[in-house]
């Protein structure tokens, strides 16, 4: 069995380069020129697509700075120049993939049936990029925040700076100096704390004074406090007033309108000019105690009855 399998193996072997020697010179050779030819094509091409994606990049950037440029000029919203540079480069690179599959034979109405047939598909996983397009969209439009606005969102409870809105994201600087990229469809679709919209904050706060200390003296010395305030507007009203009873002290609240942007030096100064003028004019803010000499008096009286018992 294996001594036919084997004959017939070698029979075969020769059958086929006896074949090969009777075989015209002139097929081979007109097959070899041919691929020669379709090697060298597709070369060209491939060498043609390379120089013609590294031009077309020079164009895009060359057509994004004459864009910016001119929304510069016309003083255009950072977060509109930011968008559009972005969109535009999109743009520009997929009609430059576009141009280049068509050197390579491939038509714009192909690759527009291909789009078709898959359109379910690719609409199901460009889904989200879609969702945060369109938030992009909308914040422009109707501007809840810009760049340099200082944002917390509600979702996640991110905040910073808006350093950057581009067609997808929007990215914020942290005050520890930290880069959070947020999809702008959830900045779309959830509440946004903007904190700098406005020119002027007002800081509302409470401090308490204890029970037996002289509470018009405190609210006096407050309203001294405040009207001292540099930057503040002096047009705007001062509140003072006793805000509640506590269990242990009178709590006195104030209101003061200051700069968004000096809003927080503002505040910390303010506080600390309270405790200092408190403290100069005999103001006690109360705090919580422990009185351990009370606790000891009782442990030596427990122990003073445990030695008279015996």
């Amino acid at each position: 069995m294996d001594k036919v399998e084997i004959e017939f193996s070698t029979e075969t072997v020769l059958d086929n380069l006896t074949e090969l020697k009777n075989t015209d010179p002139s097929i081979v050779q007109e097959f070899l020129k041919d691929f020669g030819r379709s090697a060298l094509s597709f070369s060209l091409q491939l060498v043609i697509a390379i120089v013609i994606f590294l031009v077309g990049g020079r164009i895009i950037a060359l057509i994004r700075r004459i864009v910016r440029k001119t929304l510069e000029k016309r003083e255009a919203d950072p977060g509109v120049r930011q968008f559009l540079d972005s969109l535009i480069k999109a743009i520009c690179y997929v009609l430059l993939v576009f141009l280049i599959l068509a050197l390579f034979g491939v038509t714009t109405a192909s690759i527009v049936a291909i789009l078709g047939s898959a359109g379910l598909a690719i609409g199901l996983a460009l889904q989200g990029s879609l969702s945060n397009l369109a938030g992009g969209v909308l914040i422009l439009l109707l501007k809840p925040f810009r760049v340099g606005d200082y944002i917390m969102e509600d979702k996640h409870k991110n905040e910073g700076v808006v350093e950057e809105i581009t067609i997808f994201y929007t990215t914020l600087r942290t005050v520890d100096n930290r880069s959070v990229v947020i999809p702008n469809g959830d900045l779309a679709n959830s509440s946004v704390v903007n904190f700098t919209r406005s020119p002027e904050r007002k800081l509302i706060y409470t401090v308490g004074i204890a029970y037996d200390a002289d509470l018009k003296k405190a609210k006096e010395i407050l309203r001294d406090v405040l009207e001292k305030t540099e930057n503040r507007d002096p047009e705007r009203e001062i509140m003072v007033y006793v805000d509640s009873l506590g269990d242990s002290s009178v709590n006195l609240g104030f209101r003061i309108w200051l700069p968004t942007e000096q809003y927080w030096l503002m505040r910390w100064d303010i506080i600390e000019r309270i405790k200092l003028a408190f403290d100069e004019n005999g103001i006690e803010i109360p705090y919580q105690k422990i009185d351990i000499a009370m606790k000891t008096a009782v442990l030596s009286k427990d122990e003073s009855m445990k030695e008279e018992s015996h």
